[in-house]
Parts: C-alpha cells; sequence; structure tokens
C-alpha cells in the first residue's frame, strides 16, 4: 500500500475539481474551514464530523517522568493535547476497503 500524505493544495484542488469554483475560492473555503476547526479547538471546545469523528483538546496534569537512558526523574509540565476519535462509519468504511466483502 503506498504511503502518501494529503495536503491543503490537495483538498483545494479536490473542491476545485467537485464543486466548481475557482481555484482562490476553493482554497479560500478549505482555509476557512481549517481555521474553523482550530479556533473551537483552541478554545477547548470539541469538533465533531458526522460520519468522520471528533476531536476533542484534553487536559493533562504534571507528572514525574523518567529519562530513558539515564534513569533520571523529570517533571513533565501540564500540557493539553488534541485527541481524534474516528466514527463508527469511518472505521468501516476503513476497514471494508482492506477486507472487500466477495
Amino acid at each position: 500500500m503506498p504511503s502518501s500524505t494529503i495536503t491543503r493544495a490537495q483538498l483545494s484542488e479536490a473542491v476545485y475539481q467537485n464543486l466548481g469554483l475557482s481555484r482562490n475560492e476553493s482554497a479560500e473555503l478549505v482555509e476557512s474551514i481549517l481555521q474553523e476547526i482550530t479556533n473551537t479547538l483552541v478554545r477547548g471546545e470539541q469538533v465533531k464530523l458526522s460520519s468522520f469523528g471528533s476531536f476533542t483538546v484534553r487536559h493533562k496534569r504534571e507528572r514525574t517522568g523518567r529519562n530513558p537512558k539515564t534513569g533520571e526523574e523529570v517533571p513533565i509540565k501540564p500540557r493539553r493535547v488534541l485527541v481524534f476519535k474516528a466514527s463508527n462509519i469511518l472505521k468501516r468504511k476503513i476497514n471494508t476497503s482492506l477486507n472487500p466483502v466477495d
């Protein structure tokens, strides 16, 4: 299976091909959607995309970690992490594409 990454430019091109907007309008639309998702997550709110999944920001408290080389204990500062949970529909589509039903 070839490994590939989709870029903003490729998303914009797909919008251009499928919706018939101009290339500039397509790029602005993709950028606008990504900016809205980013702003929502920065505020600590959840983003749910039906049939795709949800993005959530979780708060991790301070804890003690260990340097694997030296064994020295080091404090890990509190932080926020982004978590994505795929919807059951997306999971099903991914698994079906790997194991097509005859």
